[in-house]
């Protein structure tokens, strides 16, 4: 049988990693590739997209750039199929990441958002800054 490492990473550190291709989420984000199966779900994929795509981060990267890294997730990682619903988070916007990680059994969810952090461990899965994350996987 062939065990796979799930991992989540909510929105705002995607976009960071997206944008500033040096930091800390970015450098979390490569090695959980190493190390894990990345999921998704529609309504991540979906927030990652709009969000990404605002005039504001245009300074950052150009507009095809961050296609591309949004394409490339939407390639690589394993989108999940998530029907139920979760509210336990502060933050009802971020419950998509808790429900995600539910569903898809995920090992770890990555996020530096307070509301998801302070709630660690969730279900008996940890939820980590990126930071966190680098010192824990080496």
């Amino acid at each position: 049988m062939n065990f796979v490492r799930r991992i989540v990473f909510d929105t705002g550190v995607l976009v960071s990693a997206a944008i500033l291709p040096e930091s800390t989420p970015s450098l979390a984000l490569e090695k959980a590739w190493l190390h894990f199966e990345l999921c998704v779900s529609t309504a991540t994929l979906a927030e990652l997209e709009t969000v990404l795509m605002r005039p504001k981060f245009d300074r950052y990267a150009p507009a095809t750039t961050r296609q591309a890294f949004v394409a490339g997730i939407r390639q690589h990682a394993r989108l999940v199929a998530v029907e139920q619903e979760v509210n336990d988070c502060p933050d009802p916007a971020d419950n998509k990441f808790l429900a995600l990680a539910d569903t898809a059994e995920a090992e770890l969810i990555i996020s530096s958002d307070p509301h998801l952090t302070d709630m660690h461990p969730w279900r008996g899965i940890p939820i980590m800054p990126p930071a966190a994350f680098l010192v824990a996987i080496r």
